[in-house]
């Protein structure tokens, strides 16, 4: 599947199974990009992410963490924000409650970016029509 067929597929929204199938889809690039830089689609596994901010779902935080590492174009590739579907204080709260050390890891960097003012003013509904607008185009 490439980011065109997944677009016509589930759309910006996915609800339901269609986010689990877009979670393996995720779960399968990001190993491939592991294996070797370039053997994962990292602009599918942007969409993919993308899709997983606007449902908003907490536990997709740590999976969009790890494709976000899988590669240093993975991590070009992949907003930060995506992590924040669910807003960054319940993120931050999500990952604090966990001891993985990819859970801390990830706090950390947001933490760092926060007090960067990284995200001043951020909103999820304005992230959201933002990257509407991308996939649109």
């Amino acid at each position: 599947m490439d980011v065109k067929e997944n677009w016509r597929r589930y759309r910006p929204r996915p609800v339901g199974a269609d986010l689990d199938e877009i979670r393996a889809l995720l779960r399968e690039h990001t190993a491939r990009e592991r294996r070797a830089q370039g053997d994962g689609d990292t602009e599918l596994m942007r969409l993919c992410c993308f899709q997983l901010f606007t449902s908003g779902d907490l536990d997709d935080v740590l999976l969009i963490w790890s494709a976000k590492q899988a590669s240093f174009d993975a991590a070009c590739s992949i907003d930060i924000e995506f992590l924040l579907g669910h807003g960054l204080d319940a993120t931050k709260a999500h990952l604090s409650v966990n001891r993985a050390p990819s859970a801390t890891a990830a706090l950390d960097r947001l933490r760092e970016l926060e007090a960067d003012g990284e995200f001043e003013g951020f909103s999820v509904e304005e992230r959201s029509a933002g990257y509407d607008r991308y996939y649109v185009d």
